[in-house]
């Protein structure tokens, strides 16, 4: 533990200055880096705030009964995190204490799809904004009851029943820069919902095009990965969505284990390093061998296609990490998921091991191209995140309980991992436990202030300090 807490004093400058700017700030969002499930409404996956200082780190878990995709931290520090009940499926928001994770308050909605109880954000009232199984777009606030505990209450609540068909549900949710929600549905449906107003506009995408990921907003518009193509989407002054540009992209044979649809498993990401949207990236879904995409914001023209996650497996569910001409993707080739949605379809081919990946992509400064930085094969178990103030890749690896082989069990151990994003090398480990209980099933890691990670798990949600 000495070793690694002087590896982490070592730490180079923080990765803002060595990468390039977040996304710009959204003015209807929380605090960037714990606003959305990926950090921000640019869905950078990259975090201001720093983890776990040096010295000895603990761990505790908050048994909630429920998996954890979604945890939030507003500007009055209160995580807010939104599950799935495992007994049900109903999507419960609970509002945490931020000294021990404990649950303080918590509020059932209305039951919809698998990934309807996933995606959502904080505004910059600290209310949870999401779509119940109802198709009402809710706003949800936390305050202080008169006997001194809290409550969770629908501050606000906006009908989008005119534009989501019955058998449709919203998969994401983002806010844009005039305030209008964005939303997509799994059917293929892009839409923008003014709840000052009431006013709901949409468009459908191409058929047979389906969207199972979260979608991303700059001021320069809205992006979206559908199973066939990637997006960039403005809107008329009256809200009706408009496709800016569209570029398609290799979705293979059929979905890949270890992916919930056949696509891309990528919430499209901004970055670059003038105003941290320059680009737009997601990850294909070829076959034997997935690429890293990246187009230019403006015009949608193709900067690089290049082969990623080539030393494990090579497919990922997951967002990628990019911050000025940095990308990460990690590998979720393989993942054993509990349950997949109903429409996932067969996995081609029907099984394959979890070896794990993670690579690192730079496109170059003259934005001729891009290279492969690096090329591993850790396990991560998380969507791992970037700090800018600590410059260290913060995620969960799942390890085998017969080390040096990539099998899975419901027996398999869990750790907390820094890895430093020059190399690729884990420079500190904490284990959490093994089995179910501590199964991350790729959801993302916030780290939230006061230099806590909350991770979600299967079963609740774990929080990581140092001391």
């Amino acid at each position: 533990m000495a070793a690694a807490a002087l590896l982490l004093l070592a730490t180079p400058a923080p990765a803002a200055a060595r990468y390039g700017p977040l996304p710009p700030h959204n003015p209807y969002a929380g605090p960037d880096g714990t606003a959305t499930m990926h950090g921000d409404t640019g869905s950078s996956d990259a975090t201001p705030l720093p983890g776990p200082g040096a010295g000895q780190l603990t761990s505790h878990r908050t048994a909630l009964a429920s998996a954890c995709p979604t945890v939030l931290v507003g500007t009055d520090g209160y995580p807010v995190a939104l599950c799935t009940a495992i007994f049900g499926l109903t999507p419960t928001v609970h509002l945490l204490d931020p000294a021990d994770g404990r649950s303080l308050a918590e509020l059932p909605l209305a039951k919809g799809s698998l990934l309807g109880g996933v995606y959502a954000y904080l505004d910059d009232r600290d209310q949870l904004v999401a779509v119940d199984g109802n198709r009402d777009l809710l706003r949800i606030g936390h305050r202080r009851t008169a006997a001194g505990g809290w409550e969770l209450t629908v501050a606000g609540r906006l009908s989008l029943a005119a534009a989501v068909p019955a058998d449709d549900a919203v998969t994401g949710v983002s806010p844009d820069w005039q305030g209008r929600v964005w939303f997509a549905t799994g059917h293929g449906v892009v839409g923008t919902a003014d709840d000052r107003t009431g006013t709901v506009r949409a468009l459908p995408l191409p058929p047979g095009e389906r969207i199972a990921n979260s979608i991303s907003t700059a001021p320069t518009g809205t992006a979206v990965a559908s199973t066939h193509a990637t997006y960039l989407l403005t809107a008329d002054a009256d809200g009706t969505p408009r496709i800016a540009w569209r570029q398609p992209y290799d979705r293979g044979p059929g979905r890949k284990p270890g992916q919930l649809s056949w696509g891309t498993g990528s919430t499209p990401t901004f970055f670059g390093p003038a105003t941290g949207t320059d680009y737009l990236t997601v990850v294909d879904n070829a076959a034997p061998t997935v690429h890293l995409l990246v187009y230019r914001t403006a015009g949608g023209e193709p900067v690089c296609s290049v082969p990623v996650l080539r030393a494990g497996g090579s497919g990922s569910e997951n967002s990628p990490i990019a911050l000025g001409n940095a990308v990460f993707v990690a590998s979720t080739y393989g993942y054993p998921y509990p349950k997949l949605p109903q429409d996932a379809g067969p996995a081609v081919p029907a099984s394959g091991a979890f070896r794990g990946g993670l690579s690192r992509v730079d496109v170059r400064a003259d934005g001729s191209g891009c290279d492969l930085r690096w090329d591993n094969t850790l396990r991560s178990a998380a969507v791992p995140r970037l700090s800018t103030g600590d410059g260290l890749i913060h995620t969960v690896l799942r390890g085998p309980v017969v080390p040096g082989t990539d099998a899975t069990s419901l027996l398999d151990p869990y750790s907390y991992a820094e890895i430093d994003p020059e190399t690729g090398a884990v420079v500190r480990t904490k284990w959490l436990g093994s089995g179910f209980l501590f199964d991350t099933l790729q959801m993302v890691g916030s780290i939230a202030p006061g230099r806590v990670v909350l991770q979600g798990t299967t079963t609740g949600v774990l929080r990581i300090a140092a001391g």
